[in-house]
């Protein structure tokens, strides 16, 4: 660090100017860390398979679909039916393309929406900007924040306008794919004794679909009733999303879990149960959400274009852009608004890396007071505030927002139990253990999230083979090796959604839009140029790998966390293994790719499949 950097370090960290002094905070995060910290990890949780498979039973689907097993073609196989999948088929559609084939273990398209409909269930980001294709179905959604079901409605109405249900595989899952260099052809087998070949094979499985379960001793020791959210049992707890859970009267609930579904399930159990016991291991930041209805007039107004202004807007106000709108205006862009105050307080034009990361964790410690004081705001008892109060920086975890959480602990019917940041004990027959006090309850409720991590099918487990029989992980055995994060060399014609080496928003949506376009822009130029496949050349591959070292690395900042999915639990130095700075320059890099002509070093020619470059 430099004189001038020291000087201003000095400066930003003044506690008579904070009003706060920035090293007690610093110390406390430490602690509130260290005592969440587990030698276990990330395997403190278990795959629900096994005795534990019924966690994951599709409940609003009765019988098994009655098909006999498909040995046809198609153009196009997309893995995966929430909204990567449908962004994908869509694009493909307006395209002109005809043969697509939703492949979906699921019994409907939704995806994440398909799962969750838990009471309480929304979206957390503004409803006008993360539903996608909103102008090409004439759709203004009901409410800011749209209700799980609305969402889960538009994932359908998408299927239905662009006829992807037409050769749709339900509640289907992927076996495996081996590449038939012979016929250019992907071979494709399923859990439903489907044999079937595709041309282009496209997963968007998606990284929120499998439950994850706390390992905690004695869970399947409990006599009571327990189920994840994700499978909300409605035959038990009566009632729907908006509440209503009349069969609860009497019953003594449990919530274990305290991340975005435990906070908007946590108000209608309030609501409707005899008395709900809310197991608390860390508090999550909870925001302000401020929803309300759409304005009739506000939505007559809009004009051509309006859904992409809006998007593109409100991931230019978090990135930091001050000629931004910001038309969104909630509180997902306070952040980058202290941010913005607090660089003005250098007074310089141009920051240093590290004058970067000092104004970013004074914007945090800003940002984190104002939370804090808004429990202390809410919350009656100062006991239950004083747990509430989440002692981390603002980006340690995706923050939740709600109005209904923080009041219901001021109801006499619920109790939080604080697990000082260990969690529950142990399950007995009758209830759960915390700090050696038993509580006695007649259902438990696992709000305890998703599998993270294994989406991706290099690290799925899948029986995936692509030229000369190399599997995925096989080419990735010294690090992910793509181009853009969707191809790579080896795997002709196969293409990879998600977060891995390419761009990344709060808004996930947008993101998939954005891929959705470039692989279809990839697919189609392949089809017009009558290509045999395509495959990204070693050395295309070589430069984006290279690229995402510059871009990418690791986020130190992560270490001193509070444990959770964004780090390993505490347990690693995590490589952020997406484009950075932000997913609008990585649109604009896959937008400058297209415009300048750059297929050629994806496009195999008929003729050249088994060129020496390309082996």
């Amino acid at each position: 660090m430099t004189n001038e950097e020291r000087s201003l370090e000095a400066e930003l960290l003044n506690p008579n100017e904070l009003g706060f002094d920035p090293e007690e905070l610093r110390a406390r995060y430490r602690t509130e860390r260290d005592r969440r910290l587990r030698s276990d990890g990330a395997a403190q949780y278990i795959a629900p398979t096994g005795d534990f498979g019924y966690y994951v039973t599709d409940p609003y689907v009765e019988d098994e679909p009655n098909r006999e097993p498909l040995t046809d073609d198609v153009e196009v196989l997309i893995v995966g039916a929430g909204f990567g999948g449908l962004l994908a088929g869509t694009r493909l559609r307006q395209a002109g393309f005809d043969s697509i084939r939703l492949l979906e273990k699921g019994g409907d398209v939704g995806g994440t929406w398909y799962w969750n409909r838990y009471p309480g269930v929304r979206c957390d980001i503004e409803s006008y900007i993360y539903l996608p294709l909103l102008e090409e179905l004439g759709y203004v959604p009901s409410e800011k924040y749209a209700r799980g079901e609305e969402i889960r409605q538009h994932t359908i109405n998408i299927a239905e306008k662009f006829d992807l249900y037409r050769d749709a595989c339900f509640r289907t899952e992927l076996t495996g794919a081996t590449w038939d260099e012979s016929r250019c052809r992907w071979r494709v087998t399923t859990d439903r004794g489907d044999d079937m070949t595709a041309r282009y094979v496209i997963f968007s499985s998606g990284p929120f679909s499998r439950p994850k379960l706390p390992g905690i001793p004695g869970i399947d020791d409990f006599a009571g009733h327990t189920f994840h959210t994700s499978r909300w049992d409605y035959s038990y707890t009566g009632g729907d999303q908006t509440g209503g859970m009349h069969k609860l009267a009497d019953k003594r609930v449990a919530v274990i879990g305290t991340g975005a579904t435990g906070i908007q399930c946590v108000p209608d159990l309030a609501e409707d149960a005899g008395h709900l016991y809310v197991f608390q291991r860390t508090p999550s930041v909870v925001d302000e959400r401020g929803n309300r209805p759409s304005d009739p007039e506000w939505a007559e107004s809009l004009t051509a274009g309006w859904h992409d202004r809006r998007r593109e807007d409100f991931l230019a106000v978090l990135g930091g852009d001050r000629t931004a709108e910001d038309m969104v205006g909630d509180r997902w862009s306070d952040l980058a608004h202290h941010y913005n105050a607090v660089a003005d307080e250098t007074g310089k034009d141009e920051l240093t890396s590290a004058e970067h990361e000092l104004v970013r964790e004074v914007a945090d410690f800003h940002k984190m007071n104002q939370v804090r004081d808004r429990v202390r705001s809410i919350v009656e008892d100062e006991e239950t505030a004083r747990a509430l109060q989440p002692w981390y920086r603002y980006e340690c975890k995706r923050p939740t927002f709600n109005d209904e959480y923080y009041p219901a602990f001021n109801r006499s019917n619920v109790t939080l139990v604080d697990t000082h940041g260990r969690g529950v004990e142990r399950i007995t027959e009758h209830g759960l253990v915390s700090q050696g006090v038993e509580y006695e309850v007649d259902c438990i409720v696992f709000a305890t999230g998703f599998q993270v991590g294994g989406s991706h099918p290099a690290a799925s487990g899948l029986a995936l083979y692509g030229r000369d029989g190399v599997t995925l992980p096989q080419h990735f055995s010294d690090g992910m090796r793509t181009l853009h994060g969707f191809t790579s060399h080896g795997f002709p014609n196969l293409f990879c959604m998600g977060p891995s080496q390419n761009g990344v928003a709060p808004n996930f949506t947008h993101v998939l839009d954005d891929q959705s376009v470039h692989i279809a822009a990839m697919i189609t130029e392949s089809a017009k140029r009558g290509a045999a496949y395509l495959e990204p050349t070693p050395e295309a591959e070589q430069e984006w790998v290279d690229e995402m070292g510059r871009k990418a690395g690791v986020d130190r900042a992560l270490d001193e966390c509070t444990p959770g999915y964004y780090n390993n639990e505490g347990h690693s130095s995590v490589v952020r293994s997406f484009y950075r700075p932000d997913e609008l320059e990585f649109a604009a890099t896959l937008r400058q790719w297209r415009e300048n002509d750059r297929f050629t070093e994806v496009l195999v020619e008929a003729g050249q499949e088994h060129a020496d470059e390309r082996n």
